[in-house]
């Protein structure tokens, strides 16, 4: 059942769900929480498919806020609302409201939202494309306990990783992190069927892919070894190679759809790795809305260790700078330079490369300084 409301207000739309409730007979409320889509009307589409799809496994309150863009001068005055009220069968297991903004009121969504709420129940706001650089302190973002963004579909998408290190907040998430899951299951439990030492890793992927960096930054945070990125030409993550004491472990995906897991001494297996719809991801995100400390260690070790931003500030002292760029962690595994995880421009680092060797040198001199003082 669809209902359309033109130049209406929240109190309309509520009255609005309640008629469709008792119009289809299921007067009763039975969603678990509110999940707020902020897009465009070109990704509108399937984001909301996305939701629809998700609430089969979380049944939820879905709002579509689609901010119009002003053309004119007359435009930016004459503020509106406009809302397609979908129960019933149009809105999956829940209720979807799509609420388009016009004029001065595109400003103010976060007022047109907080009405429209469940009450006591958990706020999850979704960027699918345009995500603010700091979701907590967007108005809307600052509704929710949960913020999910996807730097995916940022025009620079591993610049993106680094803006989202520099404001996270408890609660913020990324799809491109929620892609590597399977990836990172499967790792996990190959290291558990070998009693070995990690000496190097080498994440195979397509370049600038932002799944490829996070898995790369995990790897590096969790095992502390020399992380080296390998360009291919995908799709997404092709392959991960562990360099341990007891053998090479691989886990080769060339066609997006099925792995081979290869463990020195053990026959090689086939392991379902497809690549996943957007539902999938979304309806993973809606299973747990606490923290992922897991995802913000693996961003800020990432960021602050292997070049995705600047390590240090203007003001920051000569000495710290000088330790930081000593770090063993971020020279690549092998003898031949290769590209630094997250490393946003290949030209700056070369560029940066001289100056690296020079912190070396000082940093090897610093025991002969201390001794002289003394």
């Amino acid at each position: 059942m669809k209902i359309d409301l033109t130049d209406t207000t929240a109190g309309e739309i509520n009255k609005a769900l309640v008629r469709g409730r008792r119009a289809i007979g299921t007067p009763a409320v039975g969603m678990v929480l509110t999940l707020v889509i902020v897009t465009d009307e070109e990704n509108a589409y399937d984001a909301l498919k996305a939701a629809n799809d998700a609430s089969r496994e979380h049944p939820s309150r879905t709002l579509v806020v689609i901010k119009r863009v002003s053309r004119g001068p007359r435009d930016r005055t004459a503020s509106r609302l406009d809302a397609e009220v979908r129960v019933g069968a149009d809105a999956g297991t829940g209720e979807t409201v799509v609420l388009r903004l016009y004029g001065e009121i595109v400003e103010h969504a976060d007022s047109v939202v907080l009405p429209l709420l469940l009450p006591d129940a958990p706020v999850v706001v979704w960027w699918p494309v345009n995500a603010p650089l700091d979701p907590a302190k967007d108005p809307l973002g600052a509704l929710a306990q949960r913020r999910v963004t996807d730097s995916y579909a940022a025009e620079q998408p591993v610049r993106e990783l680094a803006a989202r290190a520099a404001a996270y907040t408890p609660g913020d998430t990324d799809l491109s992190w929620t892609r590597i899951t399977p990836w990172r299951s499967m790792l996990a439990a190959a290291l558990d069927q070998v009693d070995c030492e990690v000496r190097g890793v080498e994440v195979e992927g397509e370049e600038f892919n932002p799944s490829c960096e996070l898995l790369a930054m995990w790897l590096a945070d969790r095992l502390d070894v020399p992380v080296r990125r390998s360009p291919s030409t995908g799709p997404g993550l092709t392959a991960v190679r562990l360099d341990t004491s007891r053998g090479p472990i691989t886990l080769d995906r060339a066609d997006g759809s099925l792995a081979t897991l290869a463990i020195e001494g053990q026959p090689a297996r086939a392991v379902a790795l497809k690549r996943r719809d957007t539902a999938e991801l979304i309806a993973e995100e809606l299973r747990r809305l606490d923290p992922d400390d897991t995802y913000a260690s693996a961003l800020r070790y990432g960021v602050e260790r292997l070049g995705a931003v600047p390590k240090q500030s203007a003001e920051a002292p000569a000495e710290t700078a000088t330790a930081e760029a000593s770090e063993p962690v971020t020279e690549p595994a092998t003898a031949e330079a290769a590209e630094p995880v997250a490393a946003p421009e290949p030209v700056e680092e070369a560029a940066k490369a001289p100056a690296k060797k020079a912190a070396a040198k000082s940093a090897k001199k610093a025991p002969a300084r201390k001794a002289a003082a003394k």
